[in-house]
C-alpha cells in the first residue's frame, strides 16, 4: 500500500516534535518525594504607568513607590525588575504574541510564525506530573500559550467551568465516555504506527531518521494518553470553596482578576496543576471602579493628560491590591515545611513597557517566591539590556528543567540568586 506524506499526517492527526514524558511514573509506589516547584505567569496587557511602578534606586534599600506601597509586607517575597524586554519585538499590541515566547518581530504579521511559549515548554518537561499539565486562564479570551508549532493553546475564561474541570467528579457515565475517548486516541495512534513500520522498509536513510524522530513523539503521546487515562479514574480533590459565578460584565477588571487568582490558589494548593498562564483585562470598556468613566485602554494610551493619568492610576492600584491579595494568600499556605509561595515562581509583567507610546522597552516585571533571594530592585539599562529570556532560562531552572536556552537568551538573568 503506498502512502503519500499528506495521507499520513492526516491519518495520524497528532503534531511533530511532542515532549519527553519518562520522568514521572503515575501510582502510589514512588519511593522518593520530589519537592513540587511551581510556575504561574500573569500578563497585564496594557502596561503599567513605570513612574508610578519602578523605584529610583536599585539594589536591597531601594525606596518604595506609589505602587509598591500596597507590597510592603511582601518586600522580602519579590523583586522589582526594570530594563528587560525581548530583543526584536518592537512595538505595539501584537507584541502580546510574543510574551512568554520571545519570537521575534510579531508586529509584522505578514511571515510572522510564533515559537513555544513558556508554560508549554516546561509542560513537556514536568506536565505529567499532576492531573492537568497547565492551566490557560484568561479574562477576555486571549491567550499567552502556543505550542511547539505556534499555534495558539485555548484559553479558559470561564472560572465556574475551570472548577468544576479541577474539582467536581463527573457521573461514572461520562467517567468511562472520557475513558473510551481515551483509548480511542491510543488505538488510532497504534494504527499509526503500523503504517510506520510498513514504511520504513522503502525509504532512504534520512527518511527513515525522519520517521523514527516522528515514531517515537508518537509513542510519547501514547504514553500520556495512558497517564491520562490514569488520573481520569482517580477521585479529584475537594476543596472547602464553592463554585465561583461567572461574572458577566465583560468591563469587571477587578473582579474578573480575582475569581482567576482564587482558582489559581486552589489549582496550586491541591497541586492539579503546577503551571499557569492568566492573561488579565485589556477592554476598552469603562472598569466599574470608583473614581473611573473612561476606558481603561483609552486611559492607558493618556499621552501624558493628567485627568487620565489619575484615573489610571486608580484602576492599576485597584489591579495591584489583587496581585498583593494573591501572594499573601500563597504565602499564608503551608506546604510542608514551606510556603505555597516558596515553591511558586509568579512573574507579573507586561508585553508593553509604555501603552501610551506602544513601547515594549523597559517592561514592568514583579517576580515573587519560587525560592529565589528577594527584597531588591534589578535595574538593567534599557539601551544594554539582557534579554527577558535570561530570566525564563532562571525560571525554568527553578522548575528542576535544566535547560541552557529558551527564545533570545544569552544565560541567566545576572543578580538573580536562590536563597541559600
Amino acid at each position: 500500500m503506498k502512502f503519500s506524506r499528506r495521507h499520513f499526517l492526516r491519518a495520524s492527526g497528532i503534531a511533530l516534535s511532542l515532549p519527553l514524558l519518562d520522568k514521572f511514573v503515575l501510582g502510589d509506589d514512588i519511593c522518593e518525594k520530589q519537592i513540587a516547584r511551581r510556575m504561574v505567569c500573569v500578563c497585564t496587557p496594557l502596561g503599567l504607568h513605570t513612574p508610578h511602578f519602578f523605584p529610583k534606586s536599585a539594589g536591597r534599600g531601594y525606596e518604595s513607590t506609589l505602587y509598591l506601597e500596597s507590597f510592603q509586607d511582601l518586600r522580602d517575597d519579590m523583586t522589582v525588575i526594570s530594563g528587560l524586554s525581548h530583543p526584536e519585538v518592537e512595538s505595539g499590541h501584537d507584541s502580546i504574541y510574543s510574551f512568554l515566547t520571545a519570537a521575534p518581530h510579531p508586529e509584522r504579521r505578514a511571515g510572522f510564525r510564533n515559537a513555544i511559549s513558556l508554560d508549554q515548554f516546561a509542560a513537556e518537561k514536568i506536565g505529567t506530573e499532576t492531573r492537568f499539565p497547565s492551566l490557560v486562564l484568561s479574562a477576555e479570551g486571549f491567550s499567552l500559550s502556543w505550542t511547539r508549532s505556534g499555534a495558539l493553546v485555548p484559553s479558559e475564561t470561564s472560572p465556574a467551568r475551570v472548577f468544576a474541570r479541577l474539582f467536581l467528579d463527573g457521573r461514572p457515565d461520562e467517567v468511562q465516555a472520557q475513558i473510551r475517548r481515551l483509548k480511542d486516541g491510543q488505538s488510532i495512534l497504534d494504527q499509526v504506527g503500523t503504517q510506520v513500520q510498513r514504511m520504513n522498509s522503502s525509504l532512504g536513510v534520512r527518511d527513515r531518521e525522519k520517521i523514527d524522530e516522528y515514531f517515537t513523539s508518537v509513542r510519547e503521546l501514547e504514553q500520556r494518553l495512558a497517564r491520562a487515562e490514569e488520573w481520569s479514574r482517580k477521585p479529584k480533590p475537594k476543596v472547602d470553596a464553592k463554585q465561583p459565578q461567572d461574572i458577566a460584565n465583560p468591563a469587571d477588571l477587578i473582579g474578573r482578576t480575582r475569581l482567576l487568582f482564587d482558582l489559581t490558589h486552589l489549582a496550586l494548593q491541591t497541586d492539579s496543576t503546577r503551571l499557569i498562564t492568566i492573561m488579565l483585562l485589556g477592554t476598552s470598556l469603562v472598569p466599574p471602579i470608583a473614581g473611573v468613566n473612561d476606558g481603561h485602554h483609552n486611559l492607558s494610551h493618556h499621552g501624558q493628560d493628567p485627568g487620565k493619568l489619575k484615573q489610571l492610576q486608580i484602576v492599576e492600584q485597584e489591579k495591584l491590591k489583587v496581585l498583593h491579595d494573591l501572594l499573601a494568600k500563597l504565602k499564608q499556605t503551608k506546604e510542608d515545611d514551606a510556603s505555597l509561595l516558596d515553591r511558586t515562581t509568579v512573574f507579573f509583567s507586561s508585553n508593553l513597557g509604555n501603552a501610551s507610546s506602544h513601547s515594549c522597552k523597559n517592561l514592568p516585571v514583579l517576580l515573587a517566591g519560587g525560592g529565589f533571594k528577594h527584597g531588591q530592585h534589578l535595574a538593567f539599562d534599557p539601551a544594554k539590556n539582557p534579554p527577558m529570556s535570561n530570566l525564563f532560562v532562571s525560571m525554568l531552572h527553578r522548575l528542576g528543567i535544566d535547560s541552557d536556552a529558551f527564545g533570545s537568551s544569552t544565560g541567566t538573568l545576572t543578580g538573580l540568586e536562590l536563597k541559600s
